[in-house]
This record gives C-alpha cells, structure tokens and sequence, in this order.
C-alpha cells in the first residue's frame, strides 16, 4: 500500500512538473490554482511539496519566451510612471478648478436666495437712481444760475427804470 501511495505521489508529481512546463512554454498563467487545475491535483498538494511551490513561484516570477517579445524596459514604465503623474498632476488643478467655480456658482445662488443680497433689478435700479440724482445735481446748478442771471437783470432794470424816471 505504501508503495502504491509513492507510485502515486510520484506520477502527481510527473503531472505537475509537466503542467508548469507546459504552461511555461505556452505562455499560460503560472500560478497554484492554474498548475494545480492542469495537473488534475489537489492546491494542498504543493504546501506537502515545498520544492514544486518553490518551482511555481519561481517560473511565475521568470519571464515566459512569449511575453520576451513585448519585454517592458525599466525606462519605458518609468517614463509611464512619470506620463501617469502629470496626468494626476492635471486632473487634479481641473477638479480644483471645477470645485472652486461650483463654490462660487453656489455661493451666488445661496447669497440671492437668502434675501441678503441685492437682486439683479434692484441694483440696475440703484445705478439708474445715481444718474438721476447726478442729473439732479446738474439741473439745480443750471437752475441757480439762470436765477442769478435773471435777479442780475431785474436789478439792471430796475436801476434804468429809476434812471429814466428821475427829473433831469
């Protein structure tokens, strides 16, 4: 009996081992759950088999021949990183922009709302009763001055009036 358990243990073994080639080779996932699903056997079998994890974990780390075509240098992802970051370094002056003028757009909208806040007609009128007044202030200095015109010329008259009804 103990010797069908090895023969078995070892003809697992032979499947593993052939699984993790095989999916190297392929260009496959390389993980337990996928050698442990193409050798037919069970995730526990590798936690009593430290050396076929040890093998797992080191071809899932090596770089497969089908993925060696499409190698990613060191400069290239650094150059992705630094790309990915201006990005967030942009998108996040937009959403401080966006945020500052839905702050703004809301805050006039809550200031009007309230009453505190001079409504659109109300200053148009306010601007309307200052010209007025300036107006005003106009007219009454064209109307002082007309009046001191005309007791200018009253008085003339009077004093031709007195000149001309004096005896000789």
């Amino acid at each position: 009996m103990s010797e069908g358990r090895s023969a078995e243990s070892s003809r697992r073994r032979d499947r593993v081992l052939k699984a993790i080639t095989e999916a190297v080779r392929s260009g496959e996932d390389v993980s337990v759950s996928a050698i442990a699903r193409a050798a037919r056997v069970d995730r526990s079998f590798f936690y009593r088999h430290r050396d076929l994890l040890e093998r797992i974990h080191a071809a899932a780390a090596a770089p497969s021949p089908a993925s060696e075509a499409a190698a990613v240098t060191r400069a290239s992802l650094q150059a992705d990183l630094a790309n990915a970051l201006e990005r967030n370094s942009r998108l996040t002056l937009r959403v401080r922009q966006l945020e500052r003028r839905l702050s703004e757009s809301l805050g006039e909208q809550v200031w009007r709302d309230s009453g505190l806040g001079a409504s659109v007609d109300i200053d148009q009128l306010q601007r309307q009763i200052t010209a007025l007044q300036q107006q005003v202030v106009d007219l009454q200095s064209q109307l002082d001055e007309r009046t001191e015109d005309l007791q200018a010329a009253r008085a003339a008259n009077r004093e031709l009036t007195r000149a001309l009804n004096r005896p000789g």
